[in-house]
């Protein structure tokens, strides 16, 4: 199973929420500015420009040393040669994990969405390289949140990288930090910045405070 790194801060980039921005200059400034890990997440794409625009930001992400994943289809990740895939819950009812480790290969990232303590426990126990839990505040992909009451027991029981997702901002990470979050990741406060690089600093150091503390 793959390692999916520590304290890493994890940018889901969507051309719906990138401001006029291309997907491709949003990964190129991200990965100037250190992203650990780039998601592309597309929902209003073609399988065919999926596929091209993944073989292209997988380019950029192999040159900086980003982790490059691919949302929803664990084909289009094999085919673009992508780290990994994330699978929200209703795409593994599509792609079973078992389906999607086979499809994928032992060595690359699987990761799943939660919303809830029932669903975290149940992947806690699964073949994933990490988890996602969210949304703890509010955000435009989401109709509802689940706040920072669970990050704790959370952090407690989990068995594997935990990535908490969901209108997080620098306003507001500092509050899921102290309750323990290792992991962040963020799409509108990263992709929305006037500049990408600093804004990925700032959390950068946000971060770093809560390790040292």
């Amino acid at each position: 199973m793959s390692n999916f790194p520590k304290n890493s801060l994890y940018l889901v980039s969507s051309e719906e929420y990138c401001k006029g921005k291309k997907t491709l200059d949003i990964a190129r400034e991200a990965v100037s500015g250190w992203i650990d890990v780039f998601q592309m997440r597309e929902k209003h794409k073609t399988k065919a420009e999926l596929i091209a625009l993944g073989k292209e930001l997988k380019q950029i992400c192999a040159e900086g040393g980003t982790i490059f994943i691919v949302n929803d289809d664990p084909r289009i990740a094999k085919e673009v040669e992508a780290d990994g895939v994330h699978l929200g819950q209703e795409d593994s009812e599509i792609f079973t994990l078992e389906e999607t480790r086979k499809i994928l290969g032992k060595d690359k990232i699987i990761g799943l969405s939660t919303h809830s303590i029932e669903q975290f426990e149940i992947a806690n126990q699964a073949d994933l390289d990490y988890i996602a839990f969210g949304p703890i505040f509010s955000t435009k992909t989401k109709d509802y949140t689940i706040g920072t009451r669970d990050i704790a027991q959370v952090m407690q029981i989990a068995k594997k990288p935990v990535v908490f997702i969901g209108g997080i901002t620098l306003e507001n990470v500092d509050q899921v930090l102290r309750e323990g979050a290792k992991n962040i990741a963020a799409i509108r406060s990263i992709v929305e910045a006037d500049d990408v690089g600093e804004r990925i600093t700032n959390f950068k150091l946000r971060m770093r405070n809560h390790q040292e503390d």
